[in-house]
């Protein structure tokens, strides 16, 4: 794993860790707030200044206080909180209020960060009062002009917990309605899944739009910087339930980009019902997303089941104009996964809905092996299909939700679950292949229900290599609604030991009745 990713997975299992603390006037941040300077502000001129940045040579950041920072423990930096009354907006009559993340050992490179009212942006300066440490000889050690890693949003209208957090690179996450922090969104990514090392660009500079008594939404810019582009962002963000942001996206290539990743995701899949780790964890499941849901263009929907795969593997689905995709947690329920301490059943599916001319592309999934659940080792994103050169200019609007339901209509059933086993009956077992694998997949919703299958229910299933063979439905039954699918593949590993995709559906007549299941099989044999 690249090592700057892995540095900014640990650091983002600490967005969680900074919390208020202390006792100071409760009007600091709605008077006090360190504001300087002055300046016109608008979109416009965020892409006008992305677009000359691109004509410049990239210059990497670098830290001013490395050595410091690296002296930041994780149980050091935890201990770090927020001083209570010193959240920006906070205790006033606005509907949000802002909280500032400490530097560490991860995030070494302070964000500017301006507040921009009437058309105006100041930039807020650092305020080393702002925090609370657990050593008190380390509050007098840190500089006056450290500045912050990153920030998150508050709702103070109801509840005052954090719906939205921005730290490291161009990474940005919400706990959704479960409030429950799991999978990330970044602003972009850059080849991502390529043989070579994948670039980060970094948000380097962030404004945030003082809101308004009564708004139901705060809007934030972003301008991103990087070796291959540079970017301006606008995001308006509201939480009417779900959480909702309407992104508009302009790139600015500096440099060619093999497999430039738009409206990327990121996630943690480590083993389900479909790939249980029997003696490795205690726990049944352990997973962030458990699938990849595309609604293509012309309305097909896919549910592509994700794996732990043996080594890196990418699946693409070629596109035009696609309605949405997104990584999902569908399996909510408590007693498949049996850890109330991260609560996997709660972490927030994150779906993608272009606005706009997407035109011809693809959706990819790009799949790392891991043996940890402290690793994101899933990828989502699209990729445009025109070539990423140097001197490219890209413009993309979309709507990106997090949340805890179905984001497409539910006239399909839908998967909800994948398990695999030895193919073949019982007492055929002796005649199979060591690669021959059973795949059961249940199908419930849309038009399914309670029904049995009928005589015109039939099976549309293949496989890129090998043969489907002994297909049949069944319903569910003891109680539980839905349908199960048997397919076996049979076949030996293919010759460029590559994966076997395998599809299947239910059609009645040319009418589909279920989404279109995708899996990505490393034929290998199975114990006993």
């Amino acid at each position: 794993m690249d090592r700057r990713r892995r540095r900014l997975l640990q650091s983002a299992a600490a967005w969680a860790g900074v919390s208020s603390i202390g006792g100071v006037p409760a009007s600091w941040a709605a008077m006090n707030a360190p504001l300087s300077g002055g300046a016109p502000f608008s979109f416009d001129r965020l892409i006008a200044l992305a677009r000359d940045l691109a004509t410049l040579p990239y210059v990497p950041p670098k830290p001013r206080y490395g050595q410091l920072l690296s002296q930041l423990g994780y149980k050091t930096f935890m201990g770090i909180k927020t001083r209570k009354g010193h959240q920006l907006w906070e205790n006033t009559d606005l509907p949000f209020s802002v909280e500032f993340f400490h530097l560490d050992n991860g995030i070494r490179v302070p964000v500017d960060i301006n507040i921009v009212s009437n058309g105006h942006a100041r930039h807020l300066d650092y305020d080393p009062k702002m925090f609370v440490y657990p050593d008190p000889t380390l509050a007098h050690r840190m500089p006056d002009d450290l500045g912050y890693a990153g920030f998150r949003l508050h709702d103070a209208r109801t509840d005052h917990r954090e719906w939205l957090a921005f730290k490291g690179a161009s990474y940005f996450r919400s706990p959704g309605t479960e409030n429950q922090y799991g999978m990330s969104a970044r602003g972009v990514s850059v080849n991502s899944g390529e043989p070579g090392p994948e670039s980060f660009p970094d948000f380097t500079r962030y404004w945030i739009q003082r809101p308004h008594p009564g708004d139901d939404a705060i809007t934030l810019w972003a301008l991103l910087e990087g070796e291959h582009l540079t970017g301006a962002y606008q995001m308006r963000c509201s939480r009417p339930g779900d959480v909702i942001m309407d992104i508009r996206c302009r790139l600015f290539q500096r440099e060619a980009i093999e497999r430039l990743g738009i409206a990327p995701l990121t996630s943690m899949f480590w083993f389900s019902e479909t790939n249980a780790r029997r003696g490795a964890d205690w726990r049944p499941e352990v997973h962030d997303s458990d699938g990849l849901a595309i609604q293509t263009g012309t309305g097909e929907r896919i549910w592509r089941a994700l794996s732990n795969p043996p080594r890196p593997d990418i699946s693409l689905f070629a596109d035009d104009n696609p309605h949405g995709f997104g990584l999902l947690q569908r399996d909510r329920n408590f007693d498949h996964y049996q850890d109330s301490g991260v609560s996997f059943e709660r972490r927030p599916s994150t779906w993608v809905e272009p606005v706009g001319d997407w035109g011809h592309g693809q959706v990819a999934l790009f799949e790392l092996p891991t043996n940890d659940e402290i690793y994101d080792n899933i990828n989502a994103f699209w990729i445009p299909a025109q070539p990423a050169t140097a001197g490219s200019r890209w413009a993309f609007d979309y709507k990106l939700l997090w949340t805890d339901h179905a984001p497409f209509p539910g006239n399909l059933a839908h998967v909800t679950a994948t398990r695999t086993g030895h193919a073949g009956d019982p007492s055929t077992y002796k005649d199979r292949r060591p690669t021959d694998r059973k795949f059961v997949i249940d199908f419930d919703g849309g038009p399914i229900g309670q029904n049995e299958p009928g005589a015109d229910i039939h099976i549309d299933a293949s496989a890129s290599f090998g043969e489907i063979d002994n297909p049949y439905v069944i319903a569910i039954g003891s109680g539980h609604p839905g349908w199960r699918v048997f397919i076996d593949w049979r076949g030996d590993t293919p010759p460029d030991q590559q994966s076997v995709v395998l599809h299947c559906r239910l059609m009645r007549g040319k009418e589909p009745l279920t989404e279109t299941w995708v899996y990505s099989y490393y034929p290998k044999p199975l114990p006993g």
